[in-house]
């Protein structure tokens, strides 16, 4: 959907394989709404919810990838949230990528492999700023991880901050009011709507069921490491717990034949 440009602050110091800056709410910024995520269960230690991510991939694909690129994504990455090796071809060969000179050294074009990274929509900053009224769609690689709230703040941004401005509040041209946005000034438009893709898995695609996925999908992009993080550390402290269990056995066992 064109226009689809998340103006965040901090948004545009995203660099290549580093986390963006943690911006902090403003004091005068409502409370988020706190979701319920897969990856904070049992204590912290629960792992990104696939399915809840394919969905969002598919609004991002949809939707989103109009206007945003993620430059830090590959394709073959997207074995990660449970895809196939022939599900990731056939979603690479859809998009186009450069490809190399020709003999005459002009450019060209090619379908993407699953080894390429996210294809952007736009050649160069400036054709995305004239495409999107002078705001320049921010990289989504790891957009959630550039606000306080994370995945709270995605979803309430897109999936419930679009309102009518309060009374005596006057929207300039071009900006949309959205409660959770930092001045609540806007450049993109409502990028959801109910229905806004038709979801393979058969899920009805409310706004809000489509923003919960879709900040799924970003937290996937922010933390791809996230699962086997915590598979490790799970593994790790059941190891401890049984080396502590044998220490103490075996203390116990060579003590027991010293008299007191």
């Amino acid at each position: 959907m064109k226009g689809c440009v998340i103006v965040m602050a901090g948004a545009l110091a995203l660099g290549a394989g580093v986390a963006a800056p943690h911006v902090a709410r403003a004091a005068d910024e409502p409370a988020l709404p706190h979701m319920k995520w897969s990856w904070q269960k049992n204590f912290g230690l629960g792992t990104i919810d696939r399915a809840s991510a394919q969905r969002g991939f598919q609004v991002y694909n949809e939707v989103c990838s109009a206007c945003h690129s993620m430059k830090y994504m590959a394709y073959r990455n997207l074995e990660g949230i449970g895809l196939t090796e022939a599900q990731i071809k056939a979603v690479a060969a859809t998009k186009t990528v450069p490809g190399a000179p020709d003999d005459e050294g002009k450019p060209t074009t090619r379908p993407a492999l699953p080894s390429d990274h996210f294809a952007d929509p736009f050649p160069n900053d400036n054709a995305a700023r004239a495409a999107n009224n002078g705001a320049l769609p921010p990289d989504q690689s790891l957009l959630l991880s550039a606000r306080e709230g994370h995945a709270d703040y995605i979803y309430a941004l897109v999936g419930k901050g679009y309102v009518d401005a309060p009374a005596g509040v006057k929207v300039p041209d071009g900006l949309y009011y959205n409660t959770y946005f930092p001045g609540h000034f806007i450049h993109m438009p409502p990028p959801l709507a109910d229905g806004s893709v038709t979801y393979a898995d058969g899920t009805k695609a409310s706004v809000a069921q489509e923003a919960h996925d879709v900040a799924t999908f970003l937290y996937f992009a922010s933390y791809p490491e996230n699962d086997q993080r915590k598979h490790l550390g799970v593994r790790v402290a059941g190891f401890l717990v049984l080396l502590t269990g044998v220490t103490y056995a075996v203390k116990r066992r060579v003590w027991s034949g010293i008299d007191h």
